[in-house]
This record gives structure tokens, sequence and C-alpha cells, in this order.
């Protein structure tokens, strides 16, 4: 068994917060019920890749899957009144409830806590929205990059003689998902002990202003604002990344302390710059960081970037290759701890997923559900779940509540 098997998680979901949340729980072991609109996928570009032969076209099964993996489909337009009965006796079932909608949605749709505890009086909500349910900013809405912005991370994020930038990929999403995952996980054990459920909101900006603790503190003592230090730090030096041979490679290289420098240095064959004055201590080469990190490049260019790697961790200097998607699927580090797992989707083959970043020894938790077909688990959900009769579920097809097919699309002969 998976860790989270007999918890049932209700997916109410769009962009990416809330969905990377829910994957995290269904890859644990939870059945989580991702409900789509009737005409979501339909309206959303076109398949990543082909089906296998004799396959159907059905497009809207074909696109990524990595944040749909791990759940099961049911579609329910929650705005009509039928769908709305639907999705509450969905939640009647259920332990937990992942939205990340903004504040206004549930309430207008007349599915919010309130609503929830009537049908299920011990279910846990957990919500994620940009600013959170209280303040100013409530009703206001956000993508990454303004919450990015406005958290105070982008002002750190960039070079001394450059502007703001925005940090990699998605971090405030990934980071909202993980902690709403640790949310519901404590809101468990806390029912588990008291038999309560609870509301959770997560405001995604606080999430990454948590991020901030070390710059924030300083302006609270008094000290100077942070500037923006591109790859170096506030202290340490070396602290940079560096240029190596080849085009657009290079090679992350930090060091502690002046034994580590010293390894540097009789590692790129320099011993002296033991010996002078501007690199004698951690200090002195902060104070002359330029001329220290141009000494060290002229090493670095002439290094194939993974050699390198190898050879100063060899000799116990912290560095690492920059790498690029292509480099990182083929890690040896990462093959062998099985990052990479495989899911079997019958439309179109073997896909590829990133495991969670966990090992359990008794409880194994691997990828092996598929993101499901549109719509794939309509009658489990609807029938077997919650009862209804054949004869209830064609009412709602046929009102356009619940679609096996996304509204709009014509069907696969």
């Amino acid at each position: 068994m998976k860790p989270l098997e007999g918890i049932r998680v209700l997916s109410f979901v769009n962009a990416l917060a809330g969905p990377v949340a829910t994957f995290l729980l269904g890859d644990l072991g939870a059945e989580v019920v991702d409900v789509e609109e009737p005409s979501g996928r339909g309206r959303r570009g076109t398949a990543d890749r082909p089906p296998l032969p004799g396959v159907p076209d059905r497009p809207w099964n074909r696109v990524s899957g990595e944040t749909r993996r791990s759940k099961l489909s049911v579609t329910i337009d929650v705005a009509h009144s039928e769908g709305r009965e639907t999705f509450l006796r969905l939640a009647a079932v259920c332990d937990v409830m992942i939205e990340n909608f903004s504040p206004r949605v549930l309430q207008k749709l007349r599915v919010d806590y309130d609503e929830l505890v009537k049908v299920n009086p011990d279910i846990i909500l957990v919500s994620m929205s940009a600013f959170g349910k209280s303040g100013p900013y409530r009703d206001r809405t956000s993508y990454g990059p303004g919450i990015d912005a406005m958290s105070g991370l982008s002002h750190l994020t960039g070079y001394p003689d450059g502007g703001p930038g925005k940090p990699g990929p998605v971090l405030n999403d990934y980071n909202s998902g993980v902690l709403a995952v640790v949310a519901a996980l404590a809101a468990l054990r806390h029912r588990n002990r008291t038999g309560k459920g609870q509301y959770i909101e997560i405001s995604m900006i606080e999430a990454e202003v948590h991020l901030l603790g070390e710059a924030l503190l300083a302006m609270q003592f008094g000290r100077e604002e942070p500037e923006r230090l591109g790859n170096r730090h506030p202290v340490l030096a070396p602290h940079n990344v560096y240029a190596c041979a080849g085009d657009d490679r290079w090679i992350a290289i930090a060091c502690r302390t002046d034994a580590e420098f010293a390894a540097l240095a009789e590692a790129i064959g320099r011993p002296d710059l033991l010996t002078d004055a501007r690199f004698a201590t951690m200090l002195a080469r902060k104070h002359h960081e330029d001329d220290l990190d141009r000494e060290i490049g002229r090493w670095t260019a002439e290094q194939e970037h993974l050699r390198a790697q190898d050879f100063l961790q060899s000799r116990g200097i912290a560095a690492g290759a920059v790498l690029d998607m292509k480099e990182v699927v083929e890690s040896p580090q990462f093959i062998a701890r099985g990052l990479f797992e495989e899911a079997w989707n019958p439309e179109v083959g073997a896909v590829p997923h990133i495991r969670g970043p966990w090992k359990f020894g008794g409880t194994p938790a691997p990828v092996d559900r598929p993101a499901p077909g549109f719509g794939e688990h309509n009658d489990y959900v609807l029938r077997d779940l919650l009862g209804l009769s054949e004869a209830e579920v064609a009412g709602l097809e046929d009102l356009g509540v619940v679609a096996r097919v996304p509204l709009g699309v014509k069907a696969p002969a």
C-alpha cells in the first residue's frame, strides 16, 4: 500500500499550484478525483504526441499530463444547479478538498466551506489564492510573475547592474502546492486525533515571502537593503558560475573556508593564489572578487564542464556543472535513483514522469497512474461513489452538466 491509500481528495483546481498539490497527494496513494469542466479540454491547445496505431483520434487526451497524473477524471459543470448538487454529493464522500481559485469563485458557486460542512462536517478544505481571503488585495488576481514581484523575490533576483528578474520557472506554484500538501497532511493528523475537519487558506504571496527570511530580517534589524548579487554570495568568495569550454557551458564553484579555497587553488594549478594578499582570507577574496573570478575563469574556460565538475568534486570542492535539460535526463545520478518513471497511457503509450523526490522504505510510492482521459472515470465516480442510476447520469449528460467528450468538440468516428 502507498502511504495515503484510503484517503479521498476532491481536486477542484486550475492553473498550476492546485494541480501540483493534488498530483503529489495522488502519487502518495490518495484517491484524487479531479473535477473538470465539461468543455475544459476542448478549449486548450493541441495534442503533444500522436496516438498509438488504431487508437481513436482524441487530441484532448494527449495533452501534457505531468500535473494530471495520479488522478481520476470526472466532468461536472459546478455552475449548473444539478452540477452543484452533484459536486456537493461528491464532497460528502471525500476527506480533503483542494482548490486554488480566486476567493470569490467558491462563494459564487455556493460550494465554499460553509456549504461543504453542511454535507460533510469533518471535511478538510485547503484553499490557495494569490493574496489570501482577507486584506485589501483579497479580490485581486495574479499569476506567478506578479506574485514573484510583489513578494520581493524578484527584487533580489538578478545582477547588480541590471533590473529585477523573474526567478526560475513556476517556483511559486510548486512551492505553494507543496505547502498545501503539508497543510492537508497536518489537518488529517488533527482530524485523526479530534474527529474534526477544518478550513485552511494559503496565501501564495505569503508562501513566497516565507522564502525571504534572511533578507527581511536584515531589514527589520536596520541593515541595508539587500542588493542583487547574481550568482554571488553576500559573504563567500569564490561563489559564482564560470564559463567553460564550448557553447553555453558553465560550472558553479563555491568555497566556504580557506581550506576549501586552498584545495581549489591546488586543483586548478594555481598555488600562487594562496600567497597573493588579495586572496589570503575570505574577507580579502570578497573585497577582490572580480579579480578572483577572472583567475578562476581562466582555468574553467579551458575545461569541459562535466569533466571539471567530476575533477573538482574528487578533490572535495563544491562544484556543479550547469546542466541543460538533455543532460538532466541523461544524468547518471538521476538514472541510478530512478527519478524518471514511465506510466502507460493507452492512447499514446509509455509517458515519462518525474517521480516525487522521496523514497519510502516500507511504502513505495511510484508514479503508476498516467493522466486520465477526459471524463474517464465518470461512471466510477457518479455511479459507484455517488450511487446515481444510469438514467440519472444520462440526464446529467443531456443537460450538459456531465460530458464524455469536451462540449463543442466533435467526437471521433
